[in-house]
């Protein structure tokens, strides 16, 4: 392989390393937002919305949000995040960062407005406040899946970066320079 084009390719091991985790945190981002409810299957809110729930949902939404953030800060802190790559996936890994952190914040509002709602008296608050539960809950979901996204942009970049290394395959045994033998020792006879 030409060591110009060399130096812009993550190693393969590398690129296959990232993708499985990358893999695995899409999915599951993607089955936390169809997973985690606020309304029933006919589309109604519970009469007393458990803040337990909610704000579990909250707590793993902030735990999930913890792991992209520590994996995104792994690959920024990389030599691959310099290369035209590298910068791509680093760019899908820190919209899943800030989507990831969304979620967590709109779960935990929803969460908030659940233990509110038991003290307000007001029909017209009640109802504001189930609204407010009802988009907070729906916004932090739609989060959930602009993560699990841009975790598969970033898949896709580095799949894409995979078929590169196939058209540049590293060279075998026979096409790498042999060595020159060494030069003249420093002694004498």
């Amino acid at each position: 392989m030409k060591p110009d084009i060399q130096r812009h390719l993550i190693p393969r091991e590398d690129v296959l390393r990232l993708i499985g985790p990358l893999n695995a945190m899409e999915t599951t981002f993607s089955e936390s937002a169809q997973k985690w409810q606020l309304l029933d299957e006919s589309g109604h809110m519970p009469a007393a919305p458990s803040f337990t729930e909610l704000f579990q949902h909250a707590t793993e939404a902030q735990d999930l949000s913890r792991d992209v953030f520590r994996l995104t800060g792994g690959f920024a802190a990389s030599p691959h995040s310099t290369i035209r790559t590298g910068r791509a996936t680093l760019a899908h890994l820190a919209r899943a960062s800030t989507m990831s952190a969304h979620a967590a914040s709109h779960f935990s509002e929803t969460a908030e407005a659940a233990l509110n709602l038991s003290r307000v008296t007001s029909p017209a608050d009640q109802r504001y406040l189930k609204n407010r539960m009802v988009i907070d809950h729906a916004a932090a979901r739609a989060y959930l899946r602009r993560t699990s996204e841009a975790m598969r942009d970033a898949v896709k970049e580095l799949n894409g970066h995979l078929d590169f290394h196939r058209l540049f395959p590293a060279p075998s045994r026979r096409e790498r320079p042999v060595p020159s033998p060494p030069g003249p020792s420093g002694r004498h006879r």
